[in-house]
C-alpha cells in the first residue's frame, strides 16, 4: 500500500494563469429602432406665417361632393333597379355591376347628367346570373358603391 503524504487529490490549487474571463454577452433589442428624422403627425394642425394667415388644413383644398346617392331600391333586385341619386352639378354619371372580385359585368349608364335630385331606373339583364353583386357609381371622379343581390 503507498501512502502518499503532504498531498491530495483533492486539495490541489488551481493555476490561474490560465483560466481567461469571458466578456457579458451583448444585449440585442428585438425591437427594430427607426433611424430618420421625421416630424410627428398632427392632424388639424394652422400653420401661421408672420407676413400672412395660411391654412395648411388639408380639407380646405379638397372640392365639394358631386354625388350623394340616396336610396337604392328594391334589393334584392328581379327586373327591374331604382337609384335615387343627387348631383351638385352637371357631370358624367357611369353606373357599373361588378362581380364580388371588382370586374365590371354590367354597363347600366355612361351619360351626361343634368344637375340636381334624380331617380333612373335600369333593367337588369338576363345574362346577369343570380348572386352577390355591387353597384358601382362613379360621378366626376368620386366612386360610391352599393351591395345588392340579383335574384
Amino acid at each position: 500500500m503507498v501512502v502518499l503524504m503532504g498531498s491530495s487529490v483533492f486539495a490541489q490549487k488551481i493555476d490561474t494563469s490560465k483560466i481567461s474571463i469571458k466578456p457579458k454577452a451583448k444585449v440585442v433589442s428585438r425591437v427594430p429602432q427607426i433611424k430618420a428624422n421625421i416630424q410627428p403627425y398632427k392632424p388639424n394642425t394652422i400653420g401661421y406665417n408672420s407676413s400672412s394667415t395660411t391654412l395648411s388644413s388639408p380639407t380646405l383644398t379638397k372640392r365639394g361632393k358631386v354625388l350623394t346617392v340616396l336610396k337604392v331600391y328594391p334589393n334584392p333586385v328581379n327586373e327591374q333597379i331604382n337609384i335615387s341619386l343627387r348631383l351638385d352639378r352637371e357631370t358624367t354619371l357611369s353606373i357599373k355591376i361588378t362581380d364580388l372580385l371588382s370586374n365590371d359585368v354590367v354597363t347600366l349608364a355612361n351619360e351626361r347628367t343634368p344637375a340636381g335630385e334624380q331617380t333612373k331606373t335600369y333593367t337588369i339583364p338576363n345574362k346577369l346570373n343570380p348572386g352577390i353583386y355591387f353597384l358601382r357609381i362613379l360621378a366626376n371622379g368620386e366612386s360610391i358603391v352599393k351591395k345588392i343581390s340579383v335574384l
